[in-house]
């Protein structure tokens, strides 16, 4: 069942059968708890649950993978989301001395909008995305990925889809959810480009040289520039979007092209136009001498909500929460799939839980009738125990997020082989 099929009336028969039989509790728990890093810090973690009729409700708190399977199944939330490990139980936070709950520890995340991309795309707008503006979240992937472990050295990055338009970062190294807001926000503004609102034309502005960082980011948005802009935006094509170019450039520069523009209409060779008056800017000015780069990186780099990065305590949507518009679950993306990745087949609760139903290949032949009335009896008790996950289109999300925790658990005992190894030697 494609997603266009998902109907939201549907959404509180589905989500009873997904948190008891499909959701992935012991790996999600397996997660949050780190290796049990400290003491509590599961439990001092805040969950936040969006319930039908968008009553929302925030600081719950749970000692146990058991004591929050049953909470979820108990209530069936239409979003989860995930935010810091407090100080104390956020349950409790009512009950704590005012001014002493405090949140502590957070993954660093980010979150990055389709939204957030309206002036560069022409093919959606507001919530909509399609295959072709998609290709900004694959180019946002590669460069905030590449950033983060190689400028950073951070290693443990779960990149998730939200489930509707964008995509969220978790980066889930020690040092990463130990850093302060203020350490937050530095990183932040390091992977910022784009400043500016609606009314700022030119939102990237270069200065001479161009910093290491930037010319690796340019290196990406080179590889899916021609094939994004110019052919699937076709930015130097329809005349209002040619404007837009062309307001970007010096004004000397600005009546050259659109001179040369009039006589040349192909999208790639007025390209070709801008990069060659770019190449002989550099060779007399110091003063926007970029320019080009300048417009790749305005049209493709990525647009991060600096808020979400930022704050030790803000909630973010959580991996395997449902999204209640389309249905999609917020599934992790697997970096060596990146760019063949597609939203579209992204699973829905209604596709899952209808594979659900579908017997086995092979199944109902080995069948007889008696096996089956007395599979019957015990089937019900039975699947409310097995997560069947392992039945749908979920399997190979959940089989990338094993293979990230795995990952997380090997550097963890290397670490811990590392330190006691120092400790022998003193």
């Amino acid at each position: 069942m494609p997603s266009s099929d998902y109907d939201s009336a549907c959404l509180p028969d589905l989500l009873p059968l997904y948190y008891r039989r499909m959701f992935p509790f012991s790996q999600y728990y397996r997660w949050l708890n780190y290796g049990g890093v400290q003491k509590n810090y599961f439990q001092n973690r805040e969950f936040s649950f969006t319930l039908k009729d968008d009553i929302y409700v925030r600081y719950q708190s749970f000692s146990t993978q058991n004591e929050l399977e049953k909470e979820m199944q108990k209530m069936n939330p239409y979003k989860i989301d995930i935010g810091a490990v407090y100080s104390h139980r956020p349950n409790q936070h009512n009950t704590v001395k005012s001014g002493t709950f405090q949140a502590l520890e957070k993954e660093l995340v980010f979150d990055i909008d389709m939204t957030d991309y309206d002036d560069v795309r022409s093919c959606c707008s507001a919530a909509e995305i399609c295959s072709k503006c998609w290709m900004l979240m694959t180019i946002a992937i590669k460069i905030l990925d590449r950033a983060l472990r190689e400028d950073f050295g951070f290693q443990h990055l779960l990149w998730v889809y939200s489930g509707r338009r964008g995509v969220h970062c978790w980066v889930c190294d020690e040092a990463a959810r130990k850093l302060s807001a203020a350490a937050r926000s530095a990183v932040a503004e390091y992977l910022s480009l784009i400043k500016g609102g609606e009314e700022t034309v030119k939102k990237v502005v270069l200065t001479d040289p161009i910093h290491p960082f930037i010319s690796a980011s340019l290196a990406v948005v080179e590889r899916y520039f021609v094939q994004y802009a110019l052919q699937e935006q076709d930015i130097l094509g329809r005349k209002e979007s040619v404007e837009k170019v062309l307001a970007l450039v010096p004004d000397d520069v600005r009546k050259e092209l659109q001179l040369s523009f009039q006589s040349e209409k192909i999208p790639e060779k007025r390209w070709e136009q801008v990069t060659d008056q770019a190449t002989r800017k550099q060779a007399t000015s110091r003063k926007s001498q970029y320019f080009e780069k300048e417009i790749m990186l305005q049209y493709c780099y990525p647009r991060l909500d600096v808020n979400v990065s930022k704050g030790v305590n803000h909630l973010l949507k959580s991996p395997f929460s449902v999204h209640p518009k389309t249905g999609r679950i917020s599934v992790p993306i697997n970096l060596k799939e990146l760019d063949t990745f597609d939203p579209f087949a992204v699973p829905t609760i209604s596709l899952i839980c209808e594979e659900l139903d579908r017997p086995r290949p092979g199944e109902e032949e080995e069948k007889s009738e008696n096996t089956k009335e007395k599979e019957n009896e015990t089937d019900a008790a039975e699947k409310r125990k097995i997560r069947d996950y392992k039945r749908t289109s979920l399997a190979k999300y959940v089989r990338y997020f094993d293979q990230f925790l795995d990952g997380m658990a090997h550097s963890r005992k290397g670490e811990l082989i590392r330190q006691s190894d120092l400790q022998k030697e003193f």
